[in-house]
């Protein structure tokens, strides 16, 4: 790694302000784009499966897993390998 890339690199403590916007909008309007076929949509019209304990929901043009998601206690898990991307419009 070059010299002036350890001075510019910081932990992921330094995202924390860019991502809690993510995580405070509307979660069926985030857009996403499935990994498996290139498909976009809003997460709110992915299909989604299981529902007690977490979720899957999976793109309704191919099936693929685009997110996963699973609750323990006070904590939430997601899984987003199936996305290659999301995209979250930021109110101000």
């Amino acid at each position: 790694m070059a010299e002036h890339e350890r001075d510019t690199r910081l932990d992921g403590n330094a995202a924390a302000g860019l991502l809690s916007t993510v995580f405070r909008c509307e979660p069926s309007e985030v857009m996403l784009i499935c990994a498996g076929c290139g498909a976009d949509g809003p997460m709110g019209a992915l299909l989604a499966y299981g529902m007690e304990m977490g979720a899957v929901l999976r793109c309704p043009v191919c099936d693929t897993a685009v997110l996963r998601a699973g609750s323990a206690g006070a904590m939430l898990w997601l899984d987003v390998r199936g996305a290659v991307s999301m995209r979250v419009t930021i109110e101000h």
